[in-house]
């Protein structure tokens, strides 16, 4: 296997982690409004990442393969609620 070919394993790997880390903080800022103090853009879409890629992983270690519906389940319900925390979405009424 090449370089190209591991590149490319790796982002098919990463890709839904790095899709919904950049769409939540724009999803969260449109969906949740900018009421009190809003957090820039790329600390957010980081986080976001590190826990996807760290749910990913999780479910790459616990079914023992990638792909899994369940994982990607978890991985939109654990970056939705990070975002959720982020933008303190809990003081909202």
């Amino acid at each position: 296997m090449g370089f190209v070919d591991i590149l490319l394993h790796l982002f098919g790997f990463a890709g839904p982690a790095i899709a919904l880390a950049l769409l939540m903080p724009l999803a969260g800022r449109f969906l949740l409004g900018r009421k009190g103090k809003v957090r820039p853009y790329w600390p957010q879409a980081g986080v976001g990442l590190a826990v996807g890629l760290a749910v990913l992983l999780a479910g790459l270690w616990y079914f023992g393969r990638d792909g899994k519906m369940a994982t990607y389940a978890a991985l939109v319900v654990a970056v939705a609620t990070t975002q959720w925390l982020q933008s303190g979405g809990w003081r909202r009424t």
